[in-house]
């Protein structure tokens, strides 16, 4: 739970230094919250838990059921597009640009299989955000010269959301990651509280996370304190 950890105050001043892609757009979130219904505590829906993760602050959603058609899914974006007007927060859904587009969304989030970045930028124009899931440093450049705006790496810790993608890489991947990358990093992949520090001493611009939040009975108190972590200037 997460009111069993004590909260700290840590600045967090790097994310309002990036200023990337074509129109240079401003990546103001540390926290990524991806959604999986299936990991929903049993007291909420997936909208009651986003609701109150946003409550708690959180300020960046990527809309992520991959089982879902797209006829399921744009009822359930334009809801989540409710939600995230409601609190100022951005709302990115992964690879359905269709989707995206008719909900007027903030973004687009693509994975290995999703169309070229490079493509997804042309289609959508340079003002909407792309977010693209990478697990090396091949795969940021890549990212970075097609116009993506950020990156996640992962999986930094064992995660079963994450396991097909093999052995976790570790923090001394995630840290030439972010080294070498003119791109915000998001560390995915078995975030919890006490990892926060080992990923932000990596490099990580921000952490995307799903269950420490989803799974919680109280995603509005978790969210708060993942949020307390974090002061942006």
């Amino acid at each position: 739970m997460a009111h069993s950890y004590k909260k700290k105050q840590v600045e967090f001043s790097n994310l309002t230094a990036y200023s990337q892609g074509p129109m240079s757009n401003p990546i103001d979130f540390p926290l990524y919250l991806i959604t999986d219904r299936t990991q929903v505590a049993t007291n909420h829906t997936l909208l009651s838990a986003i609701d109150s993760a946003l409550q708690g602050g959180v300020k960046a959603i990527q809309l992520r059921e991959k089982d879902l058609t797209a006829s399921e899914l744009l009822p359930l974006a334009r809801k989540l597009r409710d939600l995230t007007r409601h609190f100022d927060a951005h709302l990115l859904i992964n690879d359905r640009i269709d989707v995206a587009l008719a909900v007027q969304a903030d973004g687009v989030h693509l994975g290995e299989h999703s169309l070229p970045t490079a493509v997804v930028r042309q289609l959508i124009g340079p003002k909407l955000l792309i977010g693209v899931s990478t697990h090396s440093n091949a795969d940021i450049s890549r990212a970075a010269e097609q116009g993506a705006d950020f990156v996640t790496f992962g999986p930094v810790y064992a995660t079963p959301s994450k396991a097909a993608f093999g052995a976790p890489q570790g923090l001394q991947a995630l840290t030439e990651a972010c080294r070498d990358s003119s791109l915000p990093v998001f560390a995915l992949g078995g975030i919890t509280l006490p990892r926060i520090a080992e990923v932000r001493q990596a490099g990580a611009g921000g952490v995307a996370l799903i269950s420490a939040i989803l799974a919680s009975d109280n995603p509005c108190a978790a969210a708060e304190v993942f949020s307390s972590y974090y002061s942006v200037e």
